[in-house]
């Protein structure tokens, strides 16, 4: 497996569009369109989702790119080191490298705000995104692939990723240790699959278990479904930081928090309704 196409879709005098870009992009207009359909079905206004996309968009991918240059960079390419002494790098997120988890934190912060500030039902509209998260998620991972980032160690499996020598990190851009020929396990592919499976399954239950859902329902199962998968490859990750002496790392931790909480949660608020009845 080897990135088909140039990272550079088109080009006019100063202005370059990028593949990495189209695809964030368009994973990110899926998910709001999901999202919209879903309030619309609920009863609420589908033009508000795109109201808090834009509300939230700038926040995220600031969000994004600073989880980026200070806790998952200093094992990339370029290294925090990097960053510090070219502090214009920082900006530059067409060129790759943003972290989700960095998104949650700032957007959410800013989703909530927003919310409050607009009187909208947080929860339906956390729902929305809950579900159209996993699909733009899925569509995204792939401009990583274009951008040959997010691979994991060495593997001889048949879809094994070819690196060019540029793109890795060490120790694997020892040519003579990991020569050309040297195929790596495609961390964005089994994300990209992940997220899809994960779609399909939260998409299930909002249809089939509607009338037993409360809002927020979907919310945390995307918050249960999503970080247990991204608990399970960060185990692979060639790029992160680690707990020094240990295999886990910083969204080791966070990953496990929200999974457990969501699962409580998630318990608690479908078991009132029958410790009222038996009572």
């Amino acid at each position: 497996m080897h990135p088909p196409v140039d990272p550079i879709l088109l080009e006019i005098g100063p202005l370059t569009l990028r593949w990495y870009g189209v695809l964030i992009v368009t994973g990110i207009l899926v998910a709001a369109t999901v999202a919209a359909r879903y309030v619309e079905r609920k009863g609420h206004s589908g033009d508000a989702m795109w109201d808090l996309l834009l509300w939230m968009l700038i926040p995220g991918l600031i969000g994004a790119r600073l989880y980026y240059v200070f806790i998952q960079s200093p094992r990339g390419p370029e290294g925090l080191g990097y960053y510090l002494s070219n502090p214009w790098a920082i900006l530059q997120i067409w060129s790759g490298g943003i972290h989700i988890f960095g998104a949650f934190i700032f957007g959410g912060i800013a989703a909530v705000l927003y919310m409050r500030w607009r009187n909208m039902p947080p929860l339906i509209y956390l729902d929305g995104i809950a579900l159209g998260l996993p699909l733009g998620q899925a569509i995204g991972r792939w401009a990583n692939f274009i951008n040959q980032e997010l691979y994991g160690p060495p593997t001889t499996l048949p879809w094994g990723l070819r690196i060019d020598e540029f793109a890795r990190i060490a120790p694997y851009n020892d040519m003579t240790l990991y020569p050309e020929s040297v195929r790596f396990h495609p961390l964005f592919l089994y994300e990209s699959l992940w997220n899809f499976i994960g779609f399909g399954l939260i998409f299930w239950i909002s249809r089939r278990f509607e009338d037993r859902l409360l809002p927020g329902d979907l919310l945390l199962l995307y918050i249960i479904w999503y970080p247990t998968g991204r608990f399970m490859l960060e185990f692979f990750r060639t790029d992160s930081w680690f707990f020094p002496g240990t295999p886990f790392n910083v969204v080791h931790l966070l990953a496990g928090i929200a999974v457990i909480v969501s699962i409580v949660l998630l318990v608690v608020r479908h078991s009132r309704p029958t410790l009222a009845e038996a009572a």
